[in-house]
């Protein structure tokens, strides 16, 4: 009762079948009927999936462990306020074990360096994202000491990685004391930093001046969304003890040990080692223990957050010889902590992880070591460890805390049993239902499955159950081998058999030429397993319920998707349906997962974590509901991104970071040995009582396919399949075991071990089926396309091979194609299947076909696999609509983990009632085709045709390598399509002319009215060699012909005479930006008029009145001084601002999103009609005001990247299709793999059906020879010039040991090759050319241009650092107009002269002319008629001597601008520009070496000659002086005390030096003694320098060693630094104070010296500014500040001085002195006379000792001897006198 009762509650749930559109749309009439709905590929196998099934995962070969290329790219830019006093700064930058360093930077706190190092690595993505970058500054390293370390910075390559683009781009680290974390910051390192793996492309953000000056606070190096003031925490991680650890040593000498003594200790001395944040720290190692108890905490002290993502544990055993791992472990901090505002700290546990490795074998060496080591996925349970991890922030301030940030190891008291959860028993169960599949190179020994959980059921270490304390059991006497069934098996104490881990071997049975089967037929082997874990069932439970609504939701998207790929009707409402499941799945989530609070071992995480899904799902619900809405027709492809968005974060959350039940491994053993694996999480197949908190998988039967374990499993060998196996599997707590069996497919007896009477049953052994069903299946496989090449001619020879239940049936092989079509019906007879009829009708197996190639000698390759489910149609029902006959799908075919093509089939399963097969449907093939034994796909399965016919222009070959080592001489080319062709005429001699001589051929073929069924076209080259022969030169397979389709009816639609349109497109300072204003229909009888106002070229007065607000004073251009440059930088300087607007704008589209109006408004597109749609976006920043204030520089466009991208690779009507030949690689790139390609063919194709034709002739009295590829040129050889621009080259990689490279260019086009390898340019990876070189050449002969960077070396070969390929022949032909770039304003003298030698007029009649187009008219008052569209311009044009004249230029120039607006011909032509080309390296392919800075001019010979090349060479720096007399100091702190007289003063000298010439550096003469601060010095600082005003750096040249060849150009900003000193005679000097003044913009100085503040170098910012390039002459007091103790700047004196520049010409009129000598003296400063000092210093002294120190006490010391005196005197005279009184006399 109870069984059936709970399937009736199961096939309630409607919404298990998401392929079926929602009953609301099919209530409307919008969809068809749910069963004739077909979607392809990704979705056939998986959606209608019913409630017995798994869905399989197609995808083989384990990705994780493959070695990837990587590389990391880090610039050092410079370092600011570096604490400490007068440095010598070197930057050392480390990732792993590579250390790099920069060069030193002599006495400066903010040292700049501008280096780029590049580090490469070959390693996995989980070993390369866990390395840890190192910044570190150092002070004063060199060869003999190691310095001493200022402050570093780490973060790990996953935080890059994560970036945006992968990269940290001009951001600051903040420097922080390992040592001493009380310390505060103690500088900062603008740098950048860039990880690319293979296949990435990193926009590099445009390098531009550095103007704006660096608000260092707000561009730190730290991710989005981390605080930029980080705290110091402690992080400490509780490690308890562990438990089921391997019973092994690996070393031999212990195994020899064990041999000779016998002793049985444990073998295993465990430690755990734990790396978080580059240190490492380790608990005591426990000797001879399986089961260690630790209870120690390893503490780490770290910034929070921490910018690692992960910390890793590893169980290790300590061994004598080498340690190695049991075990590894990752903790993800993203998944344990969350930075909400309701956000926690990190935190974990006590909790158990569950490790997993290699397998449990005793082995001496064990092959899959990684595995312990955490690389790539374990293959069996290694040990579970008891851990806690949490963390406090630290507060720095409090005198108590230890400083330094070592690793510390404490003891921690023991943690209760219950801690982390009620012991509880649990039951896994399991069936194998069908094992299918075998690779026959395992042999035919003996094969049996084994499962095991954790350490139940594993045969090695015997199954131990607990004691009554909780504990483990020894586990001595229960070492028992489970051989299978065996009667005297462990009785356990309700009399249940512990455990049947295995099932019997079993002898396989060949299937076909590669694959067994195991022979259960109608019995199959049950597994049992009870076993102990904490109960913590609810963690898993929350798990599932979220992976439930993920799964649901990631199968509705690709269903939408699909809907959308097969364009069938409203996507939108599939869509609204997914959102509708997804908020009900959330609000359901809800209502589940507050259960079960008072749990026992519930963590804080576990509270943590509750509470951030319950918020996190109910905003994904609210929010699912909101946009449910607003999903339109023409929203609904950003609403699937957005709804992507929820998938990821959804899965986020789902994963549980505290582990409880190990993951179930499956292992099949054939003799003993293991050969495959599969592992499945324990989560999937856990039961619960509520249906969405059970695992996907538990009680279905899955399709589960074995892997080849470990490293073995990459490539070739893990592509083919183990072995296919059905599983039941079921895991719950033993008190819930009822249920276990219900999801079985009904009609099945137990059979269990024959027991002792009274005893309770136990698990079945073995299940027989009494029910069977008899089927026939149909499998009606058409074709296949874009499949691998197998053969080294670049095709294969494929066939499919389909496997269902034990059947194999194979097609027939067909010859070199890559596109087969097989058109085949596969019949299997008597396929027998257990279980209810209307089950399988539901729920019938999967069917698995794989495709190889046929070799003539050898196996079969492989080729790819994929899944398809049968439609079932059981004995009773009708074969007819809507569900028969089938329709054909497409399957996505994977071979590893990528794709490898798609077929296309269907597969019906058809009952044979008790009539037998008299009852089935006909097989009624057409019956024209006759093929012997091979039956064709029947007529309402098979495709309906139609006749189409398609054109093919042969223009002709390019770039044909050699083929088995001879050249192609006589090449032509074949086409076929769906078994008919055509063949181009026969080119007689491809080195002399690679063209066909006749253009356009077609042919008619009979081809499907679905566009999507339309098989591919495939084109091959043949050679014609001598007698005869043929030789296959390449291929190439079109896959989808839809983009060749000839639509008639686009020409009626954009028939544009109907409307008229007036456009007034006013010009902006850009003409990038263009605003639409007004559009005003008119009757179509009139002329649009396009007005274009430009308000440039009205003279000057414009521009003087729009300059009245600005507050920066631009002088007027002077015209002579402008050159090709300004140009350059200011339209590089309009593309960073476009780049940041448009970031800006993304920004902001993002957060508005969520409430998007659906009737948007866009910008007008027109201008973009034919370019990419990136073009259009760039039109908004136009309105900032700030662009007024620039001063009208003429621009032209730079484009980030290649100028193919932005114009459909000029594609417009010439294609290149490459030709391939050669094996596809094994690698998993889905890149093109560059060596297969052999060579290109350039032509087009145009198909359409046949009764188009005939209408078209009518129409266009057009050349019936050319069909549909009217006005095109003929492909005659045409001889052309070639110029080619050369400007700049960034970020290239560094070719020479020292980091550095010393590049020069080289181009080839055809025969000619130019080397510029005299002007290379010494160390630099942002190497300036400036150079044109002019090639000529002949099309179609030489049409591939080649520029490359070499660089340049003393000895030996010049290495290639990249290079790029430019087709120049596509460009030429382009309707685009790609050989001469147009201007944006015409001009006939200056630095913007028109470089076309046809005028803007001639170009303009030609293309009217070309186009057949009425014009151009030009008319009174600026009007240009052209076709039925009127433009406005000036018409006036000034010359060299400042004359007017009228032309007709601007005019034709506007046209031209503005030509995508034409009617019916009109497209975008190319701007003047300059392109950015990335450059490779054949031997890096996919990975970037820098790029290149360029442009292609062409000039074809037949026309006028163009005039000579633009002079685009690098500006020369010019040469300037700049003079700094030192008049005075003041306030200057006083150092020194005087040893006698104990005053304070100071000896100040001052000295100074242009940044980066330290070794010129002048100091003044000492002003001794200066007892107030104050020092008069009158003394004259000279610096000479060559500077480059456009990039506001000085240039200088100089060795950097005394070894180097020559000398190295170093460009360096102009920062003039002044520092005070303290002179002393014998010590060294002291360091007063220091500041430097950046020549571009320093703050003015103070009038007087009171006026002098330290704010003038604190808050630089708001204090007004000046260039000494604008004022020439400044004088000014400025002070020199220094670093107290506490980091704070402190004023340490006030220097009066006078900042005087002059160019080179005026230096040298009027020169100077140094110091204050001839010429042009200064005076001599009156200082107090000190000559008599050493002469008066004794008095000096004695006059301090006694008036300054000493006084009362000398007073006292004075009267004290008057008295002394009067009483001697008193006593001297006192005996006299009275004698004399006495006496009388």
């Amino acid at each position: 009762m109870k069984r059936s009762k709970h399937r009736g509650h199961k096939e309630d749930r409607n919404g298990d079948e998401p392929a079926i559109l929602e009953t609301e749309d099919l209530l409307m009439g919008g969809g068809p009927d749910p069963d004739t709905i077909s979607l392809a590929s990704v979705t056939a196998v998986c959606t209608n999936v019913s409630n017995k099934r798994s869905k399989p995962d197609i995808k083989m070969e384990p990705s994780a462990g493959r070695p990837v290329d990587y590389q990391v790219s880090v610039t050092v830019i410079e370092a600011r306020q570096l604490v400490g006093l007068n440095m010598d700064p070197v930057v050392c930058v480390e990732i792993g074990e590579d250390k790099k360093y920069t060069s030193m930077k002599e006495s400066t706190n903010c040292p700049y360096y501008n280096e780029y190092f590049v580090f490469d690595f070959h390693v996995p993505p989980d070993v390369m994202f866990d390395k840890i970058l190192k910044l570190s500054v150092i002070h004063s390293k060199n060869l003999l000491r190691s310095g001493t370390l200022v402050g570093c910075f780490k973060l790990d390559v996953d935080t890059i990685y994560s970036q945006p683009e992968h990269q940290f781009y001009h951001k600051w680290a903040l420097l922080s004391d390992p040592e001493d974390i009380t310390a505060g910051c103690k500088g900062y390192i603008k740098c950048d930093i860039a990880v690319v793996a293979k296949g990435d492309n990193i926009k590099s953000p445009h390098k531009v001046n550095e103007s704006d000056e660096d608000d260092i606070e707000g561009n730190l190096l730290l991710p989005e969304g981390v605080p930029s003031e980080r705290q110091w925490a402690r992080y400490y991680l509780k490690i308890y003890r562990a438990e089921g650890l391997p019973k092994m040593n690996t070393s031999i000498m212990a195994n020899v040990k064990k041999a000779f003594i016998g002793e049985n200790k444990d073998l295993v001395d465990p430690y755990v080692q734990v790396l978080f944040a580059g240190q490492k720290g380790k608990t005591s190692i426990q000797k001879s223990c399986y089961e260690p108890i630790w209870n120690e905490q390893i503490v780490f002290t770290e910034m929070f957050p921490p910018l690692c993502k992960r910390m890793k544990l590893q169980l290790r055993d300590s061994d004598k010889v080498n340690d190695v791992a049991i075990g590894t472990h990752f903790l993800d901090l993203r998944k344990i902590a969350n930075d909400g505002d309701k956000g926690f700290l990190p935190t974990l546990g006590p909790a158990w992880v569950n490790m997993y490795g290699s397998t449990r074998n005793y082995t001496l060496m064990d092959e899959y070591q990684d595995l312990n080591e955490g690389l790539g996925e374990g293959v069996s349970f290694r040990a579970r460890l008891l851990i806690s991890l949490g963390m406090e922030i630290l507060d720095t301030s409090s005198p108590d805390i230890s400083s330094s940030t070592e690793v510390q190891v404490e003891g921690v008291p023991n943690i209760s049993e219950t801690a982390t959860g009620k012991l509880e028993e649990f039951f896994l169960f399991g069936t194998f239902l069908e094992a299918t599949m075998v690779d026959r190179k395992i042999g035919d020994k003996p094969i049996n499955f084994e499962v095991t959980i954790g350490n139940y059921g594993n045969e090695n270490d015997g199954v131990i159950k607990p004691s009554t304390k909780g504990r483990k059991g020894d586990g001595d006497g229960e070492d028992s081998e489970l051989i299978q069934n065996s009667s005297e098996d462990e009785m356990d104490d309700d009399g249940d058999l512990t455990s049947v881990a295995a099932t019997p071997p079993m002898k396989p049975v060949i299937t076909d030429r590669s694959y067994f089967h195991l022979p259960y037929f109608e019995r199959k082997p049950c597994i049992y397993i009870k076993s102990w874990w904490q109960d913590q069932r609810r963690r898993l439970y929350n798990a599932n319920i979220i992976d439930n609504i993920a799964d649901k939701l990631e199968d509705g998207l690709n269903d939408v998707q699909e809907i959308i790929k097969t364009e069938k009707s409203y996507p939108e409402r599939r869509l609204r349906g997914v959102l509708e499941d997804l908020s009900h799945g959330c609000s359901q989530f809800l209502s589940l997962a507050n259960k079960d609070q008072s749990q026992a071992g519930r963590t804080k995480l576990d509270r943590e974590r509750l509470k951030l899904c319950m918020s996190e799902l109910e905003n994904i619900g609210q929010q699912a509901k909101s946009m449910r809405s607003q999903v339109k027709k023409s929203t609904v492809r950003d609403k699937i991104k957005l709804t992507q968005n929820f998938l990821s974060k959804l899965r986020f959350l789902a994963d549980e970071p505290q582990h409880s039940v190990p993951d179930i491994f499956i292992w099949m053993i054939s003799n003993g040995k293991r050969i495959a694996y599969a592992r499945v999480p324990s989560k999937d197949i856990l039961y619960s009582n509520v249906e969405e908190e059970t695992g996907k998988d538990c009680g279905k039967i899955q399709t589960i396919f074995l892997r080849i374990p470990g490293k073995k499993g990459f490539g070739p060998a893990g592509w083919t399949v183990q072995a296919k196996t059905e599983v039941y599997l079921w895991l719950g707590l033993n008190k819930q075991r009822k249920d276990y069996l219900s999801g079985l497919p009904n009609g099945f007896q137990e059979n269990k071990l024959s027991r002792g009477p009274g005893m309770p049953a136990s698990p079945p052994i073995s299940l027989t089926y009494m029910m069977k069903q008899i089927f026939q299946l149909r499998v009606h496989m058409y074709q296949a396309r874009s499949l691998f090449a197998a053969d080294s001619t670049g095709l294969s020879d494929p066939f499919a091979r389909i496997f269902f239940s034990t059947q194999s049936q194979v097609t027939e092989v067909l010859a070199e194609t890559l596109c087969p079509t097989w058109d085949q019906l596969l019949v299997f007879e008597n396929v027998e299947l257990f279980g209810e009829p209307s089950e399988l009708r539901d729920d019938p197996p999967i069917i698995v076909i794989e495709i190889y190639d046929q070799d003539t000698v050898g196996k079969a390759d492989f080729m790819g696999r994929t899944f398809a489910k049968p439609i079932v149609k059981m004995a009773d029902e009708h074969y007819g609509p809507p569900r028969f006959p089938p329709q054909l799908e497409y399957y996505q075919i994977y071979r590893g983990n990528c794709s490898a093509g798609e077929m296309l089939a269907a597969f019906e399963l058809l009952q044979i009632g008790p009539n037998g097969k008299a009852d089935l449907p006909p097989i009624d093939g057409p019956t024209d085709m006759d093929r012997g034994p091979i039956l064709p796909v029947p007529l309402g399965i098979r495709p309906v045709l139609s006749k189409y016919r398609i054109e093919v222009l042969f223009w002709g070959l390019r770039d044909l390598k050699r083929v088995n080592l001879a050249q192609v001489d006589r090449p032509r080319v074949d086409i076929e399509c769906a078994g008919k062709g055509i063949q181009s005429a026969l080119i007689p001699n491809y080195k002399k002319n690679p063209n066909f001589s006749i253009l356009v051929k077609w042919f008619e073929v009979d081809l499907p009215e679905n566009e999507l069924l339309h098989p591919p076209l495939n084109i091959r080259v043949v050679d014609c060699r001598a007698f005869g022969r043929y030789t296959l030169v390449g291929s190439h397979a079109v896959t989808s012909l839809r983009r060749f389709i000839y639509r008639a009816s686009d020409k009626q639609a954009n028939n544009w005479s109907t409307t008229e349109e007036i456009v007034v497109v006013s010009m902006d300072t850009d003409p990038g930006f263009k605003k639409m204003d007004t559009v005003v229909k008119l009757d179509s009888g009139s002329d649009a008029v396009v007005k274009v106002e430009d308000d440039d070229k009205d003279g000057k007065g414009k521009k003087k009145k729009r300059k009245k607000g600005d507050e920066i004073e631009e002088e007027e251009l002077d015209q002579s001084m402008l050159d090709w440059w300004s140009k350059y930088f200011a339209s590089i300087e309009t593309l960073t601002e476009t780049l940041k607007a448009q970031e800006a704008a993304h920004g902001d589209s993002d957060k508005d999103d969520m409430d998007i109006a659906d009737g948007d408004i866009k910008p007008d597109d027109s201008h973009v009609k034919g370019t990419k749609r990136g073009k259009g976006r760039k039109k908004r920043p136009a309105a900032d005001p700030q662009e007024k204030k620039k001063p009208k520089l003429e621009e032209m466009k730079v484009y980030p990247k290649e100028l193919e991208s932005d114009f459909d690779n000029f594609e417009d009507w010439l294609h290149t299709f490459n030709l391939f030949r050669g094996k596809s690689g094994d690698d998993d790139d889905q890149l093109v793999d560059e060596d297969r390609i052999i060579g290109k063919f350039k032509g087009s194709l145009c198909m359409y059906k046949v009764s188009v034709s005939d209408e078209l002739s009518r129409d266009m009295g057009f050349d019936s020879n050319m069909g549909m590829f009217q006005n095109i040129p003929h492909n005659d050889p045409i001889n052309i010039l070639v110029r080619v621009y050369v400007i700049r080259a960034t970020d290239l990689h560094p070719a020479d040991i020292n980091g550095k490279a010393d590049p020069y260019i080289a181009i080839k086009l055809g025969k000619t090759e130019t080397k510029d390898k005299e002007n290379y340019i010494s160390k630099q990876l942002n190497p300036l050319f400036g150079k044109s070189f002019d090639i000529e050449a002949t099309f179609p002969m030489d049409s591939t241009l080649t520029v490359s960077i070499y660089d340049w070396d003393l000895v030996g070969t010049d290495d290639l650092i990249g290079e790029t390929k430019v087709d120049l022949e596509n460009r030429y032909y382009s309707k685009h107009r790609a050989t001469c770039g147009i201007a944006n304003n015409y001009a006939a003298h200056g630095y913007n002269v028109w470089r076309d030698p046809m005028k803007p007029t001639h170009i303009l009649a030609k293309l009217c002319k070309e186009h057949k187009l009425d014009g151009p008219h030009y008319g009174p008052g600026g009007r240009v008629k052209v076709a039925n569209r009127v433009f406005m311009a000036p018409t006036e044009i000034e010359d060299e001597n400042g004359l007017k004249k009228q032309t007709e230029e601007h005019l034709a120039l506007t046209v031209l601008k503005h030509w995508e607006q034409i009617p019916r011909v009109g497209c975008k032509l190319i701007p003047e520009h300059v392109e950015t080309r990335p450059l490779l390296h054949p031997d890096k392919p996919g990975i970037e070496q820098g790029r290149i800075e360029m442009w292609v001019d062409m000039f074809p010979k037949d026309m006028t000659a163009p005039g000579p090349a633009l002079d685009i060479s690098p500006r020369k720096p010019k040469k300037f002086e700049l003079r700094v007399i030192i008049w005075n100091t003041d306030e200057v702190v006083l150092e020194d005390d005087d040893i006698f007289t104990g005053e304070k003063s100071s000896d100040i000298f001052v000295r100074g030096w242009l940044k980066g010439q330290q070794e010129d550096k002048q100091d003044t003469d000492v002003h001794y003694h200066s007892i107030t601060g104050e020092g008069n010095f009158n003394w004259r600082f000279v610096y000479p320098f060559d500077y480059l005003m456009a990039e506001e750096k000085i240039v200088i040249s100089k060795k950097e060693s005394m070894f180097a060849w020559d000398e190295t150009e170093y460009k360096i900003p102009a920062r003039l630094n002044l520092q005070v000193w303290d002179a002393d005679h014998f010590s060294a000097d002291d360091f007063l104070g220091a500041i430097e003044l950046d020549l571009n913009r320093f703050p003015r100085g103070a009038k007087t010296a009171k006026q002098c503040t330290i704010e003038m170098v604190t808050n630089e910012s708001e204090m007004p500014t000046v260039s000494i390039f604008k004022q020439k002459r400044i004088k000014g007091w400025w002070p020199f500040v220094a670093r107290d103790e506490n980091d704070e700047f402190e004023l340490t004196g006030k220097v009066e001085a006078e900042l005087h520049l002059l160019t080179g010409e005026e230096a040298e009129k009027n020169p100077v002195g140094d110091g204050r000598n001839e010429p042009d003296p200064l005076e001599k400063p009156n200082r107090p006379d000190i000559a008599l000092l050493w002469f008066l210093i004794p008095f000096k002294a004695a006059k301090h000792l006694l008036c300054d120190q000493y006084r009362w006490l000398v007073i006292k010391i004075v009267l004290a001897l008057l008295l002394l005196a009067m009483l001697g005197l008193f006593l001297y005279s006192a005996p006299g006198y009275m004698v004399k009184k006495m006496l009388g006399a």
